[in-house]
């Protein structure tokens, strides 16, 4: 469905219940708070909704490939430690701007621990500016987004500031990543081009546990997956869930003979990669905890975004439990805005087959 005709629907639908003005909808922004799932589950879920975006362009600066996007003002929930807060449409808004930044080579989303900003600017004048959160969408993976306010139709200039990132970086990321960046784009925005992005309605799914595929964004635009389990290096030690996200944890034996635990959460159905999450371990064996301690992000060329540790080793019969100190600190969208929040440890045996 085009945007056009929700429109309608959704118009047509409050008329039935009061005078639009009354009900603080009128044409141009019935939209803004399209339906969401009752009794959601504490768990990834079709969303009643989904909401198409398309593209303004992308950049090379640095290290860094950019993508510029844009989609209609939509709702969002933020997360602080464990507490949603959720995000509205405000009625000044006038377009979702997302970005999402990756290493062109390996095509490894590049979570950027420092931040992202965006100055909108007008014939050199000061638009709006705000702070790009990092996001999980169903349709488009793991990026950044937020909300803008523009002044009508026009041509305007976008400056995205990359504040680069302090993790942990191995193999040829060990010197990139670091230095802030800014991308920037023109765009033309078009209220008649934003009005025309698909809107789907799914009726017969919304509320279900699953997910829609990731969209094909064109221009191979990475949606930020984590590896399958088969292409992760080392042994793998089993996979596990907690608050519907999918534990894959591996040890990993470097040349130099040291181990390194290493786990790889993910969402479920999508592979999509779960950052800036705290984690720690301990390895209990024969009943005495050999170690324990807290695991550090990581981001990989070939296996991308993780959380390791060195140990001692790893053996047959270790009972491994892994904590979630805080879960993944990022927004969420329709579907993901109930899980990967309450999120018990994750324990497993180490299987006799291992070796390390």
């Amino acid at each position: 469905m085009r945007r056009r005709a929700f429109l309608a629907v959704a118009a047509g639908t409050a008329a039935t219940a009061g005078c639009l003005e009354t009900l603080g909808l009128r044409t141009q922004s019935a939209w803004r708070d399209p339906p969401l799932v009752n009794d959601r589950p504490r768990a990834v879920y079709y969303p009643a909704v989904t909401e198409g975006m398309a593209m303004y362009g992308t950049r090379s600066v640095g290290p860094y490939t950019v993508a510029l996007m844009y989609s209609y003002p939509h709702r969002f929930w933020n997360l602080d430690g464990s507490q949603t807060r959720k995000t509205v449409v405000e009625s000044e808004d006038s377009v979702h701007l997302m970005t999402t930044i990756w290493d062109e080579r390996s095509g490894i989303v590049i979570p950027v621990d420092a931040g992202l900003s965006a100055e909108i600017v007008q014939d050199g004048e000061l638009v709006s500016q705000e702070v790009i959160y990092p996001m999980l969408s169903q349709r488009m993976g793991f990026h950044y987004g937020a909300n803008f306010r523009l002044d009508g139709n026009g041509t305007y200039e976008a400056r995205v500031s990359i504040g680069g990132t302090r993790m942990r970086r191995t193999g040829r990321f060990e010197e990139e990543f670091s230095d802030p960046m800014t991308a920037t784009f023109e765009f033309t925005f078009d209220t008649a081009e934003l009005y025309d992005l698909a809107l789907r309605q799914l009726p017969e799914k919304q509320g279900e546990r699953g997910a829609v595929e990731p969209m094909d964004m064109g221009m191979d635009v990475p949606v930020g997956r984590a590896p399958p389990k088969r292409a992760l290096p080392g042994t793998r030690l089993g996979t596990k869930r907690s608050g519907d996200a999918t534990f894959v944890v591996t040890a990993i034996r470097n040349t130099n003979g040291a181990t390194r635990l290493a786990v790889f959460p993910r969402t479920p159905y999508n592979r999509i990669v779960l950052p800036f999450m705290s984690l720690s371990a301990t390895v209990s064996r024969g009943g005495k905890r050999v170690f324990d301690g807290s695991l550090e992000r990581t981001l990989d060329p070939d296996v991308g975004y993780h959380y390791s540790t060195a140990v001692e080793g790893i053996q047959p019969g270790d009972e491994l439990e892994i904590s979630v100190i805080t879960p993944p600190q990022i927004a969420r969208h329709d579907g993901y805005e109930t899980a990967f929040i309450h999120m018990p440890p994750v324990e497993m045996i180490v299987p006799s087959s291992v070796t390390t």
